[in-house]
């Protein structure tokens, strides 16, 4: 059977200061999704509210808008999928063997405590299925457990955007929390890579997780190798 993918995206549009945007980093579902498509997977959206995803402006600049952010831009049956997103409790999880969450600093406000995505998530994960994260997306597992309570993160092996390179990027005081923090709070072993926005994956059964935008591909490359 075709696998089905489901790829979680934010409906935040702006930092605390609402004259500061932010949103979907658009590679970090790009790269990941024209894999997928390659191998003939399925894929749907889904966002914590369901319909529009908007899109971090710094992603669409050069040189960090490659050719596959670009054709996304251009063609409007992409641009369908990110303004038509559905909601959470429009989505039965028993449907998809993946979720893969994108990044943004704008899931740092929207995935943690949302409860739809984390039944998604834990069923997902106790069927079988994978669960994976590039960047932010890291943001979305903070919270989620598992049925017996523990939390789907702790004692697991993890990665995401580090705390450097929040620094590193001139937003650390714009971000609500530490999320490298929150995770080793959690009780997750975490691991970044030796220099900061270089490709990182790490895999843990069947939770993968990628460091940064760079990493996008190479994730979505892990899930498919366990698919």
């Amino acid at each position: 059977m075709t696998k089905r993918i489901l790829h979680v995206v934010s409906n935040v549009a702006n930092y605390a200061d609402q004259s500061e945007p932010t949103g979907l980093w658009l590679s970090e579902l790009t790269h990941a999704y024209h894999v997928f498509a390659e191998k003939g997977y399925e894929q749907r959206l889904v966002s914590p509210k369901g319909g529009v995803s908007p899109l971090e402006p710094r992603s669409l600049k050069w040189p960090l808008a490659d050719a596959s952010v670009k054709e996304w831009l251009t063609n409007k049956g992409r641009q369908t999928l990110l303004s038509t997103t559905a909601r959470p409790d429009q989505i039965d999880p028993a449907d998809f063997d993946a979720i893969y969450f994108t990044g943004g600093h704008a899931v740092m406000w929207d995935f943690p405590d949302d409860a739809g995505l984390q039944r998604i998530t834990r069923d997902i994960y106790e069927r079988g299925g994978i669960v994976s994260s590039v960047c932010h997306g890291y943001c979305g597992l903070l919270n989620t457990k598992l049925s017996d309570g523990t939390l789907l993160v702790a004692g697991k092996r993890i990665t995401g955007y580090s705390w450097l390179e929040e620094v590193l990027a001139g937003v650390a005081g714009k971000v609500p929390y530490n999320a490298e923090e929150e995770m080793k709070r959690r009780g997750a072993l975490y691991q970044k890579a030796l220099l900061p926005f270089t490709t990182k994956v790490v895999t843990d059964g069947r939770l993968v997780t990628g460091q940064n935008p760079q990493s996008a591909k190479s994730t979505a490359e892990r899930v498919v190798s366990l698919l």
